[in-house]
């Protein structure tokens, strides 16, 4: 598929999704987030992908929504701001929480992970809050920015926020909008830190490490359990546990799991 926005390339089963406005610091447009979430789906169905890997060209990452937009939707009295993904999903039942702008993030079944190699602000930032692992190079800057352009959390960063850094501390960032630097991200539990030389090719490994010893069938499987527990009790999530386990015992990764550790050889899992 030929993009405009976003560049696309795959490498021993890593996904790599470039968002790619680099003279506008990859300001966030309508056309990039259609074809992000087109690539990101296409990178789901594809077998030969076990994870996707998500940055920016350039020296930015994403500077939220490009700032032309935002004035043009401010004269118009809102009109234009928001993306037709933001309507209210069709979608029932614990499915309605994964239907959102990013929540689809949540429902991907194999690991997204954020290499953020740049500043990082607004709408960008929403983005990785719903991405399963989120890499900072040393010595970039973060921030909500929503609070000082006099709008409010938008894209769930209200909801997923407090759930990565606690309260008290998502709070001070929405609120007063300040910038931190990778450090004190990554002391939050918000970003993990990465030298800057070879940034982007550690990030691909560390994806293509974790996928390439393990289940791609777990990985979902466990994916899905870990946010969807975020809206059941404890009883359902172990009934829900109970069944996922009796059904893993008859795929095809639990007896290819079983044969590689007791043949001692390196795994061949299917993901089935």
């Amino acid at each position: 598929m030929n993009y405009q926005d976003i560049t696309v390339a795959t490498d021993e089963r890593v996904c790599t999704i470039t968002l790619n406005r680099p003279e506008r610091l990859n300001a966030w447009t309508e056309r990039m987030e259609k074809e992000f979430r087109q690539a990101v789906e296409a990178a789901e169905a594809d077998d030969a992908v076990r994870a996707i890997v998500v940055t920016g060209a350039g020296r930015g990452f994403c500077a939220g929504a490009d700032m032309d937009i935002l004035e043009a939707g401010a004269a118009s009295g809102g009109e234009g701001t928001a993306s037709t993904s933001e309507l209210t999903p069709k979608a029932e039942g614990i499915e309605r929480n994964y239907a959102w702008r990013f929540s689809y993030l949540l429902r991907v079944r194999k690991p997204v992970f954020a290499a953020i190699n740049g500043p990082i602000a607004g709408i960008g930032l929403c983005m990785v809050l719903f991405c399963d692992f989120r890499y900072m190079a040393e010595g970039q800057k973060l921030t909500t920015a929503f609070a000082k352009r006099g709008l409010i959390a938008e894209h769930g960063a209200s909801w997923m926020l407090p759930r990565l850094v606690g309260l008290t501390n998502a709070l001070d960032l929405l609120m007063s909008a300040r910038t931190l630097v990778t450090a004190e991200a990554a002391t939050l539990g918000l970003v993990k830190a990465l030298p800057v030389e070879g940034f982007l090719a550690a990030v691909q490994k560390t994806a293509r490490d974790l996928t390439f010893h393990a289940s791609p069938r777990s990985i979902g499987v466990i994916k899905r359990q870990v946010y969807d527990s975020l809206f059941q009790d404890l009883d359902q999530a172990w009934a829900r546990a109970d069944a996922d386990m009796q059904a893993s015992f008859t795929s095809e990764d639990f007896r290819e799991g079983v044969a590689h550790f007791l043949e001692k050889r390196t795994p061949a899992f299917t993901g089935r």
